[in-house]
């Protein structure tokens, strides 16, 4: 799971002493098993625990981990470095953007992967990405298109016999994909 150094632990701890409803911290990620993944620590105050976090206690600090992060959030690292400039907090995350995922992963998550290892790839020679908005209850992948593919005029082709054909090969309980994006904005189109 997640490893928090001893000193880690004495410098947010120490942090904790100056705030005065801080229950201890939060760890989560922001948009997880995508590029843009991004790990976070903050504090945790009586409404921000939710249902499903884990709590775990180092030492004099209690810790509570993100239900949804946690998979992601498997071998984590938090340290505490000393310098001349006091010191740096630095969090390492190796499964924050691409998971372990496997058939017993939640779907966004291997939607996630199919649509940055083998979808994105392929359309990054026309500048464009495509990402998962929402998954619907019956259920369909909603999907974003950006950079070169938002206004192209293929993207209906790319839309259903690339991304939805390659889903659907990988994710058979997937019913199918639908577009939100405003194709309206040509100016970055490839075509």
């Amino acid at each position: 799971m997640v490893t928090i150094t001893e000193s880690a632990q004495g410098y947010l701890a120490e942090l904790l002493t100056k705030q005065e409803d801080a229950l201890g911290v939060r760890v989560f990620i922001n948009q997880p098993g995508t590029p843009k993944a991004e790990t976070c620590i903050a504090y945790c105050r009586e409404g921000d625990i939710q249902e499903g976090d884990e709590k775990q206690t180092f030492g004099e600090l209690d810790a509570w981990f993100d239900a949804r992060s946690l998979p992601f959030l498997e071998d984590a690292l938090v340290d505490y470095a000393k310098d001349r400039m006091g010191g740096q907090l630095t969090i390492k995350a190796p499964n924050a953007k691409l998971p372990r995922v496997d058939e017993n992963s939640p779907l966004e998550d291997r939607i996630n992967y199919i649509l940055y290892n083998e979808v994105n790839p392929s359309l990054a020679a026309h500048g464009g990405e495509v990402s998962l908005v929402e998954i619907t209850e019956d259920p369909f992948a909603i999907l974003k298109f950006g950079g070169g593919c938002q206004g192209c005029g293929m993207v209906d082709q790319t839309l259903k016999g690339g991304v939805e054909k390659t889903l659907l090969e990988q994710l058979p309980e997937l019913k199918g994909v639908r577009d939100s994006t405003d194709h309206t904005d040509r100016s970055q189109a490839y075509y």
